[in-house]
This record gives C-alpha cells, structure tokens and sequence, in this order.
C-alpha cells in the first residue's frame, strides 16, 4: 500500500512518518521510506548519520538513470529523453516490485531503522533561482507509477508541506493519505484545502490528531475535520525525543500511541486497492501535462506514450520486463 504523509509545515508529519515506518518494520514487514520533503530530515528521523545520508544517491539528480530503468523496452517510449514524471508505464514498462530485483532499491535505496530509505534530495546550488522542487519530486512519481505493491507490503511517503503536492499528479498516487493537523486554526486549515483539492480525485484523506493534549483538543479537530478524524497523537516524551534527534526504542512508546500506529495500519490494510483508477489518473495527468507543456518541451507527442490497453497491477507482472 502507498501512504502518503501531509500536512502543514512543523505539524509532524516527518516524525510521524519516520514512526509508522519503524513500527510497521518492527512487524517484519517490507516497508519503503520516501523522503519527498523539500527539507529532507525523514533519514535524520530513522537514524541515519550525515556520513550515511551523504553517501546516498538522491532520485531526483538522478533522473536519466530512473528514466532508462523504467522504459524497458515499451516501444511507445522511444527513449529515455523523451519521457517525463509523467510517463506512465505500458506494455515492456520495467514494473517494480518491494520484494525481489528492484533496481530503483539497489542503486538509490539505504538500509534505515528495518525499511529501505530512498530520497529525492536537498536544493543544489545550480537549482536555486532555476527549477522548482517539484522537478526533484517528479523522480518519487515515476517511481510509484510502476510500482506493483501487494498487500503486506507499504510505501511510506513525506511529502512537502502544505497544499505544495498539488504541483503534479503525485497526491493521487497513494492508497491513503494521512494528512497531520495540529488542533489549531492553522492544522485544520491545511487539511480543508488539501480536502477542496483533492475531493474530484477518489484521494482517500485521513486526519491523524497530533500533539493532542486533552479532551478539548479532541473536540476541536472533530468540529473542524468531522469523520475524516482517524487517529490522535497524545503529546509524548517519545515522540520529543525524536524530534531532537533521539533514536528511543519501540518498547518505550505510550500505549496509547502504540494503537494509534496500530490503528493507522488498520485503516491502511482495509481501504480496497483501486489499480483501475491509479491507470486512469496516471493517464489522466499525463495528457494534461503532455499538452499543457511537454510536449512543446520535448518536440514530440507525448500522448501517444499512452497505452490504451494495459493496466497497472499484479496481472501486468505476467509481462513485465526485469
């Protein structure tokens, strides 16, 4: 399952991905970390130091590489240079896989806290004043586009703060999204604009209540977010420490924070996978962005990359290429 975590800027939202990645993988479940935030600290969260981190090859400098990875030999993608994010994978894709060969885990993966940890990467400083951060995170899009997940098997995305995931198809790309609300004005605020975006889209959005200190905070986020109130998060001595840095053992985690992760993985586990609606909206997105600019970018028809008879999921492994 892919899970997105969301929210506005200082709610959370990397701690708590960094969280419910280390408790899944202390269940002994295949759980990939992404880091798709523009501030990069989900491997600093899952201790890793930054000697590993500056070893690691960041997706989003890396983008030719994934590209030649993923086209295999689908003969609508005449060439690597000629796909974009946005590219969905056809007929001789290369479809990936969590378990087994997967390129993508063994040139760009680390080993952090029992999953694997993949970034996109920090601002360079031939960046600054040039692309955006979106350009970076459209490597974690492809990656997901061809990425057959099953069940027991989770993708733990942070994504950029607040509504900035609009940007590009990447917020439909996921199962659930969890999105992290302070009880304030300003936490509330976030998951309604999330919510107003992403209502024509199917995007499953669930709130989980963090830094919640009693029973009027809880009021507070069940006024402003109704039944999209999935879970809190307790104030916590854990969670503190990790958020300074700290790496504290699961065995010392709250109760009540523990069925609030085990909660969140219930939630994950039964909501249905939808491969139908995850290849219209990559085709979807993919002809808006051909028309609205790549195809000028790239001298070509980028629409006819489409393959109109193939669908994303397990029955394409039969065919897949790698």
């Amino acid at each position: 399952m892919k899970i997105a975590f969301a929210g506005k800027g200082g709610s959370g939202k990397t701690t708590l991905s960094a969280l419910f990645t280390r408790y899944l993988a202390a269940q002994g479940l295949p759980v990939v970390a992404i880091d798709a935030d523009i501030n990069q600290n989900l491997g600093h969260a899952l201790g890793l130091g930054p000697d590993e981190l500056g070893r690691m090859r960041p997706l989003g400098t890396n983008l030719a590489e994934i590209k030649e990875l993923l086209r295999g030999d689908n003969p609508r993608i005449t060439s690597a240079g000629a796909m974009v994010k946005t590219t969905p994978p056809g007929r001789g894709s290369r479809l990936l896989t969590l378990d087994g060969d997967n390129p993508v885990h063994a040139r760009f993966g680390t080993p952090a806290a029992g999953a694997t940890l993949m970034v996109t990467g920090p601002f360079s400083e031939n960046d600054l004043g040039v692309s955006c951060y979106h350009s970076k995170v459209g490597a974690a899009e492809m990656y997901l586009n061809h990425l057959v997940d099953g069940a027991g098997e989770y993708v733990v995305v942070d994504m950029t703060a607040g509504a900035d995931s609009f940007a590009s198809g990447l917020f439909t790309r996921f199962d659930v999204t969890f999105l992290i609300a302070e009880p304030t004005v300003r936490g509330v605020g976030v998951y309604r604009q999330y919510a107003d975006h992403a209502r024509d889209h199917g995007v499953c959005i669930r709130v989980i209540g963090n830094k919640v200190q009693d029973e009027s905070d809880l009021e507070f986020l069940r006024e402003h977010v109704g039944q999209a109130l999935d879970a809190y998060v307790t104030q916590s001595g854990f969670v503190r420490a990790m958020e300074k840095g700290r790496l504290p053992d699961l065995s010392a985690l709250e109760e009540d924070n523990v069925k609030t992760l085990a909660g969140m993985r219930d939630t994950v586990d039964a909501t249905p996978k939808d491969w139908e609606r995850f290849t219209r909206q990559s085709a979807e997105f993919h002809l808006r962005n051909a028309r609205a600019w790549a195809n000028d970018a790239k001298g070509a028809d980028l629409t006819a990359q489409l393959d109109p008879d193939f669908l994303m999921g397990p029955s394409a492994l039969e065919g897949r290429t790698g």
